[in-house]
């Protein structure tokens, strides 16, 4: 399948190390082909991440704060004047608090509700709002979502409810960019051991859980989710947007 995505450019937005699903699939994203851009949260990031993106090839990394709407101008109209053009968006930016995953839910403070909800899933508004400028000939926008969208998980708490927002702004953005050809879908990730998910309390439970129950009785890994994001990312999906898109080896569908 080499050159799958020949001839694409695609910005990764979310890096943080080589064991993050991001990587996974900016890895996946170069063996087939694209050409790749990087954003980094915050200029402490950047060297970090310019030395592990190294590994993959002369590609750029900007700094891009989602948090701020002067940053995201700025990174986008840096992104115009190098790429001109982009054809894929991988948005893979989510973060809570460590005090709002530690206590019981109802005691999620209201700067932590807003600071996951802003972070998680506005951020998504904010950035696809910013490409859509740079997909004149349409696109394709993918983010990272969780089954804790849809069902309680123990430890998940606030982090749920701001991937249960992610997934409706999914399908209202799918809505309102499809006119330009932009489509816009979500990857519902299986449990993967990444340094995020140490913050979950109980990830192990939840790991052995998810793998002993779901019908393909296995753990996903990073490949799972960078194969389904390549299809995403691809011409072989152009009917298809404003989907959730569970790869968790069936888990979802079963009833325990």
């Amino acid at each position: 399948m080499k050159g799958f995505l020949e001839g694409k450019t695609i910005l990764i937005m979310g890096v943080r190390n080589r064991w993050s699903i991001a990587w996974a699939i900016a890895q996946s994203a170069a063996e087939e082909g694209a050409a790749l851009v990087f954003t980094v949260q915050s200029g402490r990031e950047l060297e970090q991440t310019a030395e592990l993106v190294r590994d993959l090839g002369d590609y750029p990394v900007l700094e891009c704060d989602v948090g701020s709407d002067d940053s995201i101008q700025s990174s986008f109209e840096e992104l115009r004047r190098r790429s001109g053009v982009i054809h894929g968006l991988v948005h893979a930016i989510a973060h809570a608090r460590s005090e709002d995953l530690e206590g019981d839910f109802i005691a999620t403070t209201r700067e932590g509700f807003a600071h996951a909800l802003n972070v998680s899933a506005y951020s998504l508004i904010a950035v696809s709002r910013a490409a859509r400028g740079l997909m004149s000939g349409g696109g394709a926008i993918v983010t990272l979502s969780y089954i804790g969208a849809e069902r309680v998980v123990p430890g998940y708490k606030v982090m749920g409810v701001a991937k249960a927002a992610l997934e409706a702004t999914v399908r209202y953005l799918a809505s309102e960019l499809g006119s330009s050809s932009v489509r816009v879908n979500a990857i519902s990730a299986g449990p993967i051991k990444t340094l995020s998910a140490k913050g979950i309390p109980n990830f192990g439970n939840l790991l052995e859980t998810a793998a002993g129950q779901n019908p393909l009785r296995r753990a996903v890994d990073r490949s799972d989710i960078a194969g389904t994001a390549l299809y995403l990312l691809s011409d072989a999906s152009a009917g298809v947007t404003g989907e959730v898109i569970h790869v968790d080896a069936g888990y979802h569908i079963m009833g325990v």
